[in-house]
Parts: C-alpha cells; structure tokens; sequence
C-alpha cells in the first residue's frame, strides 16, 4: 500500500502539469501572437480557480452521500471545506481536483482571442459545479447514472472530455466567431511550443490514465496484483492507442490536404490520449490500437467541421475532445473485455449490446448535461457582465488590452518601431511614458 500511495502523489503531480504547463503551452503556441499570454493565463486561472472550489465544495459534490434527486446532485455541505473527510483520503481529493482543473481548462481552447479574462473567472466556478460535480458523481461517484446505466468511464471519457467539448461548443456558439474568422489567417503562431506542450500532456497523461486505479482487494497480496496487472495494461494501453492516433492522424491529414504536418502530429497525440481515456483498462492491447486509430482519423476529418458549420472553435476543441471521447467511450461498447482488469465482454467479445446500450446513454447524458448548464451559463453571463472585449481591442490584441502585456516585446522603448512590426497598446504606452518622463526631464533641466 504504501508504493501505492507515493505512486498517487506522483500520479497527481502529473495531471497537475497537464494544466500547466503542458496544456497552457499547447494552446498557447497553437494561438496567435498577440493572444498567447492571454490564452496561457486562461489554463492557469482555471486551475487556480477550480481548485479551490473543489476543496471547498466539490469533493463534496462529486464523493458525498448525501444525495438529491435520485443521485443527480449530492449535498455540497456535507463535506464543505474537506470537514470529516479523513487525512488519508486527502491524496485522493487532490488527484481528483487536477481532474476538475484540467476539465475546465480544456474549454478555453474554443474561444480564444476575444473572452474578458473576468467572464471567464465568473464563468468557471458556476460550470464546474453545475456541469462537473453532478456529472463525476452520477459516472465516478455512484448517482443515478452508475446505478441505471452502468458504464465504463475508466479516466474520465464523458466527465472530461465529452463535457469539455459540448461546453467549449457552446460557448462558441453563444458567443460568437472571432472579427475576420473564415476570411484572415489565424494561424498557430509558435508551432514547437505546441510540440513540447503535446509532449508534455502526453508524459502526463500517464498519471491521468495510470493513476485512476482504484484497489479493491482484500488483502495486502490481492492488492499488490492488482496494482501491478491494472497499472501495467493501462500504461500499454495509453501508449499504443497514442502511438496509432497520431499516425493515423498524420496519415488523414495526407488524405485530405496532400500534406502531413506537425500541428497534425501533435493533435493526433491528444486525440488518442483522449480517446483511450475512458477505456484503458476495458480492453487488450490490440483493442487500445484500434480505438487510438479510429479516433485518429475521425478527429482529423471532424476539425474541418467548423468551417463548413461556421462555428468558431478556435482551437478545436469539438473536433478533438468532443468526437474524442465519444469515439472513446462508445467504441468500449465494442472492444471491451472481461479479461481486462477493468472491463466486461463487449460487442466483439460475445458480449452482445448491453455494454454499448450503456456507454450510448453515458455519452448521451453527458451531452445533454454539460449542453444545458453551459447554456445558461453562457447566457446569464452574455446578457449580464458581457463576454468579449471590443471589436478594437480585439483586433489590436487581447494581451496587449486585457494584460498590458505582451509575449514578443519586438518594439524597442527608446525610440520609434522597428519597420514591418505591428506596435500594441501596451507598447505604444510605454513610449508615451519615456517620452512624457525625458521631456520633464528637459523642463526640469531648462528652468
């Protein structure tokens, strides 16, 4: 037990990097240039954010017992602020709360470049208690979803990925596409911090994957088997299901556009990532490459999507973790297998329909769920404190506006722009105040 428990703290410490740096630095190197910090600030707040109301509440919410409404909600005061939980349960509550943070995090990709940063802190602690808890209760945490419809969701298919997907969908929807979507580029501006920040999740995505093992055993011995066998079919899982995502990937990509690129070998690695989430420990090894290759190529064809609906997901978050995890969670239907550590025979397996009936209603509920609460969410916030920044600001930058700040100060301060450069506010304020600072100078030197 006690090489369980440092494997958690590790395990925890990974997912925790997933936020950041690694997903900070995968959107923000797939953002624009003058919205990268902007971008990169959204995944750090989420995390601040989330975290604490899960200590607060969300344990609570998503592990109490007291439940409402048949097991849709539980009481968020039961275990307000951690009381009566005990200690050693504190590892499992941390590694759950960087599961809350990431999910959150996810939907800042779909609506990069014009959120104020303060809709988006109002807007996180409302999601994550209406749309998360109740959703990781009713999969992880025994509510009416578990005890009706008992699907698998190993690492969080439809708790993390289908919710962040149909949120960050509309949120994008409610408000509205960038100035210049479908006519100027908007290219990602830093493609090699994009590759280290799909580098990076996936290393994390081991403690994601590999450290939502649960033990049931009776005994110290049966413990340690089931440590041992669970952790290591988990890991194989989530490295050959990557591996093929990205290939086939890569190899859609060719398909479709004549050309195999780096952003495509990077969304391909979080496409499998994704889609073995919620089956890693439901099916073999031959099982997790048919599944990361599937999704591969469905998440490639699916990001293409937004242009011909003019939906505005800016860094594609609908077409990597909404089809992702529903490509994950109802392809377990298929190939999942009792002699996994933590699956039941399938469809392929001689399983009949029963596991896919029950994985349809999961990904169904999930869409339903996080589609409703998002909405009113979306809306409240749209028709009260407003969600974008200006149409100037907008177009001029949003770190510049938001942040006084921004990432590649190319501009010198002491004299006028270098040619070819666009300047910022941020900049141009600067050089106001050198000027404004030597010409007092003068006064003072002259009188």
């Amino acid at each position: 037990m006690a090489g369980y428990y440092a494997w958690m703290l590790v395990a925890t410490a990974l997912v925790l990097m997933m936020t950041t740096p690694a997903l900070a630095l995968f959107y923000g190197g797939m953002s624009r240039s003058k919205s990268v910090l902007n971008m990169m600030m959204m995944s750090y707040v989420a995390l601040a954010v989330v975290g604490l109301v899960y200590v607060l509440w969300g344990w609570s919410m998503s592990f109490g017992d007291t439940e409402w409404l048949g097991g849709l909600f539980t009481n968020p005061f039961q275990l307000f602020g951690l009381h009566g939980v005990d200690w050693s349960s504190y590892i499992s509550v941390m590694f759950q709360l960087t599961f809350a943070a990431i999910t959150a995090a996810l939907i800042s990709g779909a609506i990069a470049d014009r959120v104020k940063l303060s809709s988006w802190i109002v807007f996180l602690p409302l999601w994550i208690t209406l749309a998360y808890f109740p959703l990781a209760h009713n999969v992880w945490g025994g509510g009416w979803l578990a005890t009706h419809f008992p699907a698998q969701d190993y690492a969080g298919g439809t708790v993390v990925h289908i919710n962040a997907g149909v949120a960050g969908g509309v949120l994008a929807l409610v408000i509205g596409r960038r100035i210049g979507f479908g006519k100027d580029p908007m290219r990602p501006h830093n493609l090699p911090l994009t590759m280290i920040g799909a580098g990076l999740l996936w290393f994390g995505w081991y403690g994601f994957n590999v450290g939502s093992i649960v033990l049931t055993g009776k005994s110290a011995a049966a413990d340690t088997q089931q440590f041992m066998t669970e952790t290591g079919v988990t890991f194989v899982n989530t490295t050959v299901a990557t591996m093929a995502a990205m290939l086939a990937w890569l190899a859609m990509e060719r398909v479709l556009h004549g050309k195999a690129t780096s952003l495509g070998a990077a969304s391909g690695i979080v496409a499998g990532l994704v889609a073995i989430t919620p089956s890693c420990g439901a099916v073999d090894t031959l099982g997790a490459i048919c599944i990361g290759a599937i999704a591969g190529a469905a998440c490639a064809w699916a990001v293409g999507l937004k242009f011909r609906f003019g939906l505005d997901d800016s860094l594609d978050v609908v077409g990597v973790h909404l089809v992702g995890g529903l490509a994950g969670t109802l392809l377990i239907g298929l190939f999942s297998t009792a002699s996994a550590p933590g699956g039941v025979d399938g469809l392929f397996y001689g399983g009949g329909l029963a596991s896919l009936g029950n994985q349809a209603m999961a990904a169904l509920l999930a869409i339903l769920w996080s589609g409703l609460w998002t909405a009113v969410i979306a809306l409240a916030i749209r028709y009260t404190i407003g969600w974008r920044i200006d149409g100037d600001a907008e177009v001029e930058g949003i770190d510049a506006n938001e942040h006084s700040e921004r990432a590649y100060d190319l501009v010198p301060l002491g004299g006028g722009s270098t040619p070819g450069l666009p300047s910022t506010l941020a900049a141009a304020k600067v050089r106001a105040e050198a000027q404004a600072e030597s010409e007092a100078e003068s006064r003072e030197v002259n009188a």
